[in-house]
């Protein structure tokens, strides 16, 4: 619980910030964000419990990446992130789940995130900000990718990719648990670097 608690206060902390520094009032960042006031207000305050889908949200309209909402500045040059100590930030309704491992540094971030997806589950997303690509390599089972409305079925041994500024969804697919990498390439500029904000927050 206090790991929790002082990851939902490091999350606050780094969208105040990052409003801030972009001249956004509340009305205006969750006018953009497709997110209430009230709940910007609430997280601002290190309340509530934001999923996924919003933090993704305001970091698209931030043009940060969902880490740099999480994260502070790293000393060590050798990350190591352990999924064990990693929370989930998507539970799926069948026991899917996804786990943001960690985000490369430089002026083009990559995030690396862990994903299980059990038969029935699907994560429906928003488009991303322009020049967002995505990759799925698949571990083991099979998935359905449905992008802009096509679907692509994945079986393990396949790796796509594909450009991440329009509607898409995982789908699980067959009768067992498919397992994946997935890696969000963002596009290269300040505005997607991480920025020196001072966590990880569950669903």
């Amino acid at each position: 619980m206090a790991d929790a608690d002082a990851a939902l206060r490091t999350v606050a902390h780094n969208v105040k910030t990052a409003r801030t520094r972009a001249g956004l009032s509340l009305d205006e960042l969750g006018r953009r964000a497709q997110v209430s006031k009230g709940a910007l207000v609430a997280l601002e305050k290190a309340q509530g419990n934001p999923n996924l889908a919003t933090l993704v949200r305001l970091a698209d309209t931030l043009g940060l990446s969902v880490s740099a909402l999480m994260q502070g500045p790293q000393a060590d040059r050798v990350r190591i992130a352990d999924a064990a100590d990693t929370a989930p930030l998507w539970t799926g309704a069948h026991g899917g789940e996804a786990r943001l491992m960690l985000t490369t540094p430089g002026p083009a971030p990559v995030e690396v995130w862990r994903w299980r997806l059990e038969p029935g589950d699907a994560y429906p997303s928003h488009p991303h900000q322009a020049g967002v690509h995505e990759t799925v390599n698949i571990l083991t089972g099979a998935m359905t990718l449905v992008l802009d409305g096509a679907e692509h079925p994945l079986r393990a041994g396949q790796t796509a990719a594909f450009p991440a500024d329009v509607p898409h969804a995982y789908l699980g697919a067959g009768t067992g648990t498919c397992t994946l990498l997935m890696t969000v390439h963002l596009p290269p500029g300040p505005a997607s670097a991480p920025a020196a904000l001072d966590g990880s927050i569950g669903e």
